[in-house]
């Protein structure tokens, strides 16, 4: 089998623009979670989201291209972008045909939508904008990377929700496996914090209510753990065939060992301990790993009741007697839930920390649950060594993904 080998990595966040940025943040502990700034959240139940802040477009993309790009997609090419030029990713015209995307997004382009709406019900417009559909299309962001690297392989738009880019990511380096493309740009953007989205999440019940201090309102894992707090972004990593990144001298981050993907298939959005744990256990053994061999876990960790205690379940289910000796943390705490770009964020944590030997904390961590009574890695990095680690996305609907990740010196 074709081993897939990370050699680019690109980050958007609440942290900031770019890897350095965003690895700084999770691993200090530094909350991007603030008070909304895109809309006058005063009415709302829930005001506080981990914005992405200090981003003018117009430094980045030309004005005729601009009108074109719903946030969601900005995000997408900006990190695309970095991740690229890490890889050092060079194409010939033969290589192009070879090359692939696959990014992913929960709510597509949610900005433009809301936007939309609000001209025709609330201003009575009888049109709306003609590029409308093109940037609200969630395929939108996949679509723009491949014209701007010019992938002409394989080209997939992911949306299954907060899975999505973890899916996008497992789904790009099968096709690496399968030889149908030697190169893939893959990961997830998604700018959901609009009014009509910040609403519909409200209504469920879920969103961690206004608080005093935002920065320390996303407290995963913890006991007076609150809900999720949105988040916005992206998160792109280039893959390569193993031989194909080695022969061309590029530096290789790490491998990406093993991909499990599972469906509850009992309830839309509660979740269930047998299909993830076997997505963990599919993904181990397609890398030839043993549970004793994963020494962190970047959990899915979004900080409501429910999921967090789950989790814990599930991850001792998986991994037996081992699970109280893995390290956890949900990076979540600092750059929120980013929908379809979490995962790829947090499996873009997952591969710096073995490749860095630190271990992001959970931040706003307050003290123990019973429920979830594992080492979450409360509040300080913590150096360790790092061969090989997984990282989680459980999705509403009940689909599930895990990324088993190797250190490039081997496990």
């Amino acid at each position: 089998m074709r081993r897939v080998a990370i050699t680019g990595l690109g980050a958007i966040s609440a942290l900031g623009v770019g890897v350095p940025a965003f690895w700084d943040g999770v691993v200090q502990g530094r909350s991007g979670v603030r008070r909304i700034t895109h809309f006058d959240p005063s009415s709302y139940l829930a005001q506080v989201a981990a914005e992405v802040t200090l981003f003018d477009p117009a430094q980045y993309f030309d004005e005729r291209l601009l009108p074109l790009l719903d946030p969601f997609a900005q995000y997408a090419l900006v990190a695309a972008e970095e991740a690229c030029r890490a890889a050092g990713l060079e194409l010939t015209e033969a290589e192009s045909d070879r090359a692939g995307v696959a990014i992913a997004s929960a709510m597509g382009g949610a900005a433009t939508q809301d936007k939309g709406y609000e001209q025709l019900y609330a201003r009575g417009a009888a049109r709306v904008h003609p590029f409308t559909i093109p940037r609200m299309m969630n395929n939108a962001a996949a679509s723009h990377v491949s014209m701007r690297f010019r992938l002409r392989g394989p080209a997939l738009s992911f949306g299954t929700a907060c899975a999505a880019s973890a899916h996008a990511i497992g789904e790009a380096a099968e096709i690496i496996r399968a030889g149908r493309a030697d190169v893939m740009v893959a990961g997830g953007a998604d700018a959901p914090i609009v009014p009509g989205v910040v609403r519909a999440w409200e209504s469920m019940r879920v969103l961690a209510p206004a608080s005093e201090d935002p920065a320390r309102t996303c407290r995963p894992f913890s006991l007076d753990r609150l809900g999720i707090v949105l988040g916005e972004g992206a998160g792109i990593v280039v893959l390569e065939e193993w031989e194909r990144a080695t022969s061309r001298g590029a530096t290789i981050l790490a491998e990406l060992a093993g991909y499990g993907a599972t469906a509850d298939a009992s309830h839309i959005t509660q979740p269930g301990t047998h299909a993830p744990a076997q997505a963990i256990a599919t993904a181990l053994a397609q890398g030839q790993l043993t549970p004793s061999d994963i020494v962190y876990v970047n959990a899915h960790g979004t900080a409501t009741k429910l999921n967090d205690a789950t989790e814990t379940a599930i991850l001792k289910r998986a991994f037996g007697a081992h699970a109280p000796r893995l390290a956890i943390s949900s990076t979540k705490a600092v750059h929120g839930h980013a929908m379809g770009a979490s995962a790829a964020l947090e499996f873009i944590a997952a591969v710096l920390a073995t490749r860095h030997g630190i271990v992001p904390p959970t931040a706003n961590y307050t003290g123990p649950d019973p429920e979830c009574d594992l080492d979450y890695v409360p509040n300080l990095a913590r150096a360790m060594n790092v061969p090989a680690a997984i990282s989680n996305s459980f999705a509403f609907g009940g689909l599930n993904a895990v990324l088993a990740i190797r250190r490039a010196g081997g496990a």
